[in-house]
């Protein structure tokens, strides 16, 4: 199972879109679009699971297509640093 990060999604954009436009590409495990708490509008990321061939073919097909007006950036999520930016070696 791979993780995904997806970027630059307009602030219209909803779950069943996000899913509809990446099950093209497979089975669609997990899908979470952050959301603004109190407006309820995307806040222009998600984060998406996938089997790992199917998640590559999403990442290869969809990183850079346009999607309602804007590029959309998909990569493989990576583990956040703990502690913040630059307090890696604490």
């Amino acid at each position: 199972m791979k993780k995904m990060f997806v970027g630059n999604l307009p602030s219209d954009t909803n779950e069943d879109e996000v899913k509809d436009l990446f099950s093209q590409h497979g089975k669609v495990r997990s899908i979470k679009v952050a959301a603004d708490v109190f407006s309820g509008r995307c806040k222009g990321f998600a984060f998406i699971e996938m089997e790992g061939h199917e998640a590559r073919a999403a990442m290869a097909g969809l990183d850079g297509k346009m999607f309602k007006g804007q590029a959309l950036k998909v990569r493989e999520e990576r583990p956040r640093m703990r502690g913040g930016r630059g307090r890696a070696g604490r």
